[in-house]
């Protein structure tokens, strides 16, 4: 059983950078796309970002192209969300989750970690 840890998260104001790293347990963790979520306050979970399973290819939101870098570390079973140029707007709890195209491979879920963005 995969299990999921989100950390990173902050306060930052706008035009701001913050890196989240997503450390998953398990020895199967470079057999999945990985992806990572945001729930933004009284909206649905939505897809941000997705990285292969060897990290050769990436798939971004068009609302986060451009700003932010997914990335993962097979060695270390980590998975990173570099956050550049934040928005008001980019204010959510992020969660990383197995991936499978834009949606959530996996039905559980970490705790999240909340970014928060000031105008």
């Amino acid at each position: 059983q995969v299990q999921l840890v989100e950390s990173g998260g902050g306060l930052v104001q706008a035009g701001g950078s913050l890196r989240l790293s997503c450390a998953a347990s398990g020895r199967t963790f470079s057999s999945y796309a990985m992806g990572w979520f945001r729930r933004a306050p009284g909206k649905e979970r939505e897809f941000v970002a997705t990285i292969s399973k060897s990290g050769g290819s990436t798939y971004y939101a068009d609302s986060v192209k451009g700003r932010f870098t997914i990335s993962r570390d097979n060695a270390k079973n980590t998975v990173y969300l570099q956050m550049n140029s934040l928005k008001p707007e980019d204010t959510a709890v992020y969660y990383c989750n197995a991936a499978r195209g834009v949606v959530a491979a996996r039905p559980d879920w970490g705790q999240g970690t909340q970014v928060t963005v000031s105008s």
